[in-house]
């Protein structure tokens, strides 16, 4: 797409097309360098004049320089200038001498630098001021046009669809291909539609998710294949509400204008939006309380009215990590996600993370989250609505039992109940239990600890532990009943036996 905001700059091409001037171009450079912007003329006769030039700028001179030099020093004097950013030279003829010299030709030619010749009747003075009438006619329609593209893009924004209607605006303003990315950096507005290649779409998409993870507020470029991309944020830093992608690459102070205009007037319709959907997250919240509790089907009944219908049992219910960063953009992207697939799935928020309910035949979007957020979801086994609350233990279970991605409770149940014993509050009520007997075997060179963990072991069989202590087994009984005073516990109890034999285990449960 081409600039639809059209004023162009003053080029090289521009001055040699002024009739007024007479300039005759030399070709010594091809179109593109020819079409290279002229921010001002400046005239010297200087062998070295670029302490004293700027970007951007054609060289006027009358070659006064060249009296009395060698052929090399015309190829350093343009290698000179190419290096400070001139984009052209003008050689004003038969005031020291007649024509152009050969040889600052050819030396234009090889550094593809523009040279044209100013006949003796056009002073110096009238190209540059030809130039300042174009920069001046330039940054008048540069403004014009921002003003008109302003007003054009509020207007859009009155539209049903005003943040759609913005983007294709835009889009239309700069000639280029603008896209909306929402907090869960999915593409949800573009224009011109499929405006993207497959793969150049997948790679701004990864951009974009790095963007918004880091959760600052910022602009930056990038080039994807050869397509440059400007990218604006939308939102507080910290809470961003999405990402603008321009199909561009630098724009000048108008066109950064009216990108700014665009991004103030989106970034307030999303935090419009926002509170509806504050207001929305709220009430699924009040929808997962409920179905926790033992009147299910008022919330189901609830959420039909609001959502469509709940997702049909078998269900899978999965939690994801409480209170995490990312939470915000989970939800936006489940919000999307719920739209698309309705009745198919429902979330909302808990005290302990946001709760996801699909199909247990459908459960492909647990694993999408998992893998876009890097985050953590537990996944209870198929269950119904009425078992919503036991469900909602399992699949914290499996969430804070798992290693990353997700974790089913089945695969943890077949891991036994007393693999939850490995946590750090076991282990530290296990040493409490047992400090008694480590403290009595420090304070008396005794073996309490050792005999109580082999009695246990051996089903509390007296004869069993003293073999596997070489000890007699008198001398078992004497140290369990030194363990009992030691513990302040009666040792015949079968509870008692069962909360230190799992305190053993929590501590060491491979001795």
């Amino acid at each position: 797409m081409t600039t639809a905001a059209a004023p162009s700059h003053p080029t090289v091409a521009s001055l040699l097309r002024r009739a007024d001037l007479s300039l005759r171009d030399l070709a010594t450079a091809d179109t593109r360098r020819l079409s290279r912007e002229v921010r001002w003329v400046h005239s010297s006769d200087l062998a070295d004049p670029t302490p004293f030039l700027s970007e951007g700028l054609v060289l006027l001179t009358t070659g006064r320089q060249f009296e009395a030099v060698g052929v090399d020093a015309y190829g350093k004097y343009v290698a000179r200038l190419a290096d400070r950013g001139v984009v052209g030279v003008g050689f004003g003829t038969e005031v020291v001498r007649e024509g152009v010299p050969s040889p600052l030709i050819a030396a234009c030619r090889a550094a593809s630098m523009p040279l044209f010749e100013v006949p003796y009747r056009t002073p110096f003075i009238a190209v540059a001021r030809a130039n300042a009438e174009e920069v001046a006619a330039s940054s008048y329609a540069r403004r014009t046009w921002a003003l008109s593209a302003q007003r054009a893009i509020a207007l859009a924004a009155l539209r049903p669809d005003g943040l759609g209607a913005t983007v294709s605006e835009l889009a239309r303003q700069l000639g280029a291909w603008v896209g909306l990315f929402d907090a869960a950096g999915e593409l949800s507005r573009q224009h011109p539609a499929a405006g993207l290649s497959a793969e150049t779409a997948g790679a701004l998409r990864t951009e974009v998710g790095a963007v918004l993870r880091r959760g600052a507020r910022a602009g930056s470029s990038l080039r994807i294949g050869d397509t440059p991309f400007t990218l604006q944020t939308l939102g507080r830093g910290g809470h961003l509400r999405g990402v603008i992608a321009i199909g561009a690459g630098d724009l000048d102070r108008e066109g950064r204008g009216v990108v700014t205009a665009v991004i103030a007037m989106a970034g307030l319709a999303l935090e419009q939006h926002g509170d509806l959907a504050r207001a929305r997250g709220a009430l699924r919240a009040g929808v997962v309380q409920s179905l926790q509790g033992e009147d299910s089907a008022a919330a189901r009944r609830i959420a039909r009215d609001v959502w469509g219908p709940m997702p049909e049992p078998p269900l899978a219910v999965g939690l994801t990590d409480a209170g995490a960063a990312w939470s915000d953009a989970v939800a936006e992207y489940l919000e999307v996600r719920a739209d698309e697939r309705r009745g198919t799935l429902f979330f909302g928020r808990s005290e302990d993370g946001l709760v996801i309910v699909a199909p247990a035949s459908r459960t492909e979007v647990m694993n999408d989250i998992a893998d876009r957020f890097g985050c953590r979801i537990g996944v209870a086994s198929p269950a119904t609505y009425s078992t919503f609350a036991r469900t909602m233990d399992q699949a914290r279970v499996a969430r804070d039992r798992g290693d990353g991605g997700v974790t089913r409770f089945a695969d943890v149940a077949r891991t036994g109940i007393l693999t939850a014993l490995d946590t750090a509050d076991a282990r530290a009520l296990a040493a409490a239990a047992l400090h008694p007997l480590v403290e009595y075997d420090r304070a008396h060179g005794a073996a309490l600890h050792q005999t109580v963990r082999a009695w246990l072991d051996a089903d509390c069989s007296h004869e069993a532990t003293a073999r596997a202590l070489g000890v007699h087994r008198h001398t078992v009984r004497a140290r369990l009943a030194a363990a009992e005073k030691a513990l302040a516990r009666d040792l015949t109890s079968f509870a008692v036996r069962a909360e230190l034999w799992a305190a053993f285990q929590a501590l060491d449960p491979d001795a």
